[in-house]
């Protein structure tokens, strides 16, 4: 211990004594470092932390699968078939998953999304409740509530005097009875859940819910927890053989049902392998960045170990064993790494803020923020560990075995008789190498954002507010929503600079929505064939005006009368699959969707759920006429468009909204270029994490170069000045030092191509409008990468050819 104690004094006084390559190799680490420390934030966030609830280990999700296809919800007579008939779980537990709400009290109402829990949830969650208590056995069906800890702190000022205080809930009375820790927010990956109401009250709250009696609807989400001195195993066996028992009992819902266990907390079955393979790519991608930076600091400390080859002689024969100097030489690469470990998690806080900012642009309560956690802090330390000993080892070992005669004279230890490449040349061919895999890497995904931004998405975006509202979680019947989304519509055309308003139940390019399968009216699908799936829309007066898609034919909405016969209005690209060469106006359309809807006018393409879809059949309703018989989970958006600042329109209005109706919550307030910001989220989140990874990596290996070729000019100073001496002209000399650097880069495409190129094909699933193999790109990088190797190598080569031979000789 006292030698480690000793090792580490004297390398930290010899770090000391250079702070210039003390912070050179502090930055260098801490770029790589802080770039790995970001993304494993999002794998311990996203696959690695387990449930915020108490034993996590014996606590599970369970999902149905029918004939191996997984993963779906329960039926609630399922729920009871899984609760009463397992013997392997302590307890089994159901929740809605999804439960909008709107909450009253002090301030404006806000709409928050909570779940609706059978009683013994928090039981078997196992939470401490910092205030109050969970559900009790005998409150399935009681008006109660609990509040997570941020809603409490946020809504409620952290009162503990809100205990057993009433609340309203989209105008219904509850009573407050306990408040969760701080970390829970359910048990589903992603989603910010904010409040909590017993199952059996979930239909004062949730109109329209499938009946409870039904095997056909699944809507429940369940978790079990397994019994002391039970293995997962053998929970599973019981839950095939339960699954083979009812598939036998009701074939007609449960044919081939089978039950598929996770741990709770995780990300759901179909997620997990998309998710995994993109941090897993991404995690590639930061080791590569810290090789690039291992690699450059490893070039620093041979420098350094040239330097002290004297040093590293006198104490071999003054009796220092190999072993000895190699542990010296270590802790100081250790320390380097230590420093660098810390600037790259402070680097490491900025950056997950920043990843946080990222918004998927659905009208949902997903929360995708990541922090420095625990994990994230032990991981850093161990990388930084790591990395101190790996880019500390080769110098290490070169340095401890000199050659006596010629250390003693001060001849360079690594300068081997007769060698032309060094370990530092190869150093550098790496990082060149692997900078320029990334950097096509990056090519690639700044092409696919600019593609992507110059989508043609069949709508005007620009001087669009949109405001969303949920009538129904304030009692409104199906004639007063209607009656009430008109006068908003009506109210807000009359605002000044508003040159058309509409209303709609989803917004384009919020990547779910409703679909169904549709056919003309007396001629269904033939056998072996399937009805056509169908996008469905609700949309008021105005709406194709206020978006900007130009209609072909027919009419736009008006004043649809409720009782009237349903009309719709679709895309060319409906007409195209359901009625090619005919009339579409006047044509009928059935099927899962309801109707019969008959087709009142065609409107032009426009995108629908995402940016890279291909054109999709999409069916316009009348929202006057289907509010009633389709009720809008999301609620309804109102958009309005202006020939100024959209934004600026928001207080304007908000204040009619409340006018109508001052107990209104209002919510999804965003124009719509914010948007449709949103709906590049893959792309830009690629973009920008690629563009950062890149950049530091080739300002790495731009460094490693320079250096490289900067110690080179050092150590053949005397051979210069000879031949200068000889008459060899000042191009001459430049011309030699800049070939020797762009030898190495040359070297270093070819593998780099290479590499990028087999790595490419990886990326073609969420790369938009471009090929993996981009010509552009392949040839644009390596051009680029050429032209930055040119200047590192030519900054020292100019100064090569300023040698004055008579100092250099001298000098030697």
């Amino acid at each position: 211990m006292a030698t480690w104690r000793q090792d580490i004094t004297y390398a930290f006084r010899r770090l000391r004594k250079s702070p210039g390559f003390a912070a050179a190799a502090v930055l260098s680490i801490g770029l790589g470092i802080a770039a790995n420390s970001t993304i494993f934030s999002m794998v311990s966030a996203f696959v690695l932390k387990p449930a915020p609830v108490g034993d996590p280990a014996t606590l599970l999700s369970l999902y149905t699968q029918h004939k191996g296809n997984c993963c779906s919800e329960f039926s609630h007579p399922l729920f009871e078939d899984v609760r009463d008939q397992t013997k392997s779980f302590e307890g089994v537990a159901a929740y809605f998953p999804l439960m909008p709400a709107s909450i009253g009290g002090k301030g404006e109402p806000t709409r928050v999304w909570g779940q609706a829990a059978s009683a013994n949830y928090f039981e078997l969650a196992r939470l401490r409740m910092p205030l109050g208590r969970g559900f009790l056995p005998g409150e399935d069906k009681a008006p109660v509530v609990v509040l997570s800890y941020g809603l409490w702190q946020r809504r409620f000022g952290a009162d503990p005097s809100i205990l057993g205080a009433g609340v309203n809930l989209s105008g219904k009375p509850f009573t407050v009875v306990g408040v969760t820790p701080a970390g829970f927010r359910g048990l589903d990956l992603g989603l910010n859940t904010e409040l909590w109401v017993p199952l059996g009250t979930v239909d004062q709250l949730m109109p329209k819910l499938p009946e409870r009696n039904s095997r056909h609807a699944s809507w429940l989400m369940v978790m079990a927890r397994i019994k002391d001195g039970v293995s997962r195993e053998a929970a599973q066996a019981e839950l095939t053989g339960l699954g083979a028992r009812i598939a036998q009992l009701y074939p007609k819902n449960d044919e081939g049902l089978g039950f598929h266990a996770e741990q709770a907390g995780a990300m759901m079955p179909n997620l997990k392998k998309g998710v995994t393979l993109f941090l897993g790519a991404l995690s590639v991608v930061v080791l590569l960045v810290l090789c690039i930076a291992c690699a450059n600091v490893a070039n620093l400390l041979l420098a350094q170990a040239s330097a002290r080859q004297k040093e590293m002689a006198v104490r071999l024969a003054l009796g220092a064993t190999r072993g000895q100097l190699i542990r010296q030489m270590l802790a100081e690469s250790t320390m380097l790494a230590l420093g660098g470990g810390l600037f790259g998690l402070v680097l490491s806080l900025w950056s997950t803020q920043a990843l946080s900012s990222f918004k998927l642009p659905i009208p949902l309560p997903v929360d995708l923020r990541v922090g420095v956690d625990a994990q994230v802090l032990l991981y850093t330390f161990l990388l930084s560990v790591g990395t101190g000993l790996l880019f500390g080892l080769a110098p290490a070992l070169a340095a401890s075995r000199p050659i006596l005669a010629s250390a003693l004279k001060g001849e360079d230890v690594l300068a081997r008789p007769g060698r032309r490449w060094t370990m530092r040349n190869v150093l550098v061919v790496g990082q060149v190498a692997m900078s320029l895999t990334l950097l096509c890497a990056t090519g690639l995904f700044l092409r696919s954002l600019q593609s992507a931004s110059n989508i043609e998405i069949g709508f005007r975006s620009k001087g669009i507010l949109m405001m969303a509202v949920d009538p129904r979680l304030h009692g409104y019947t199906p004639e007063r929503t209607s009656q009430f989304l008109e006068q908003i519509r009506q109210r807000a055309l009359a605002l000044p600079g508003v040159t058309s308003a509409a209303v709609t139940d989803i917004v384009p390019l919020s990547i779910g929505g409703t679909t169904n399968g549709m056919h003309p009216e007396g001629r269904p699908a033939k056998d072996g064939e399937s009805n056509t799936s169908v996008d469905f829309y609700m949309a008021s007066a105005g709406y194709f005006e206020t978006m900007g898609i130009a209609r072909v034919a027919g009419r736009d909405f008006a004043d649809e009368s409720p009782t009237a016969p349903k009309v719709a209005v679709v895309n060319e690209t409906l007409v195209k699959k359901m009625f090619p060469g005919e009339n579409p106006i006047g044509q009928r359309m059935v099927g899962g969707g309801g109707g019969p809807y008959e087709i009142i006018g065609v409107v032009k393409n426009s995108k629908s759920r995402t940016l890279g879809e291909e054109p999709r059949p999409m069916m316009y309703r009348a929202v006057s006429q289907e509010a009633g018989t389709d009720v809008s989970f999301m609620g309804y958006s109102v958009m309005v468009r202006t020939n100024g600042n959209a934004a600026a329109l928001a207080p304007a209005l908000r204040r009619e909204i409340q006018t109508l109706d001052p107990n209104m919550a209002i919510f999804n307030a965003e124009s719509m270029e914010e948007h449709l910001r949103n709906s590049l989220f893959l792309p830009r989140l690629a973009g920008t994490l690629f563009g950062v990874f890149g950049g530091v990596g080739l300002l790495l290996a731009a460094v490693g170069l320079y250096g490289v070729m900067s110690y080179s000019v050092s150590r053949r100073r005397r051979e210069i000045g000879i031949r200068m001496a000889l008459g060899a002209q000042a191009g001459n000399v430049q011309g030699m030092i800049v070939k020797q650097g762009l030898v190495m880069t040359a070297i270093a495409t070819v593998v780099g191509l290479a590499a990028a190129l087999a790595s490419a094909k990886l990326a073609a699933g969420i790369l938009y409008g471009v090929e993996p193999h981009d010509v552009t790109t392949f040839v644009a990088v390596p051009l680029f990468l050429a032209s930055v190797a040119l200047l590192a190598s030519w900054i020292p080569a100019r100064r090569a050819a300023k040698v004055d031979p008579m100092t250099a000789l001298r000098y030697e």
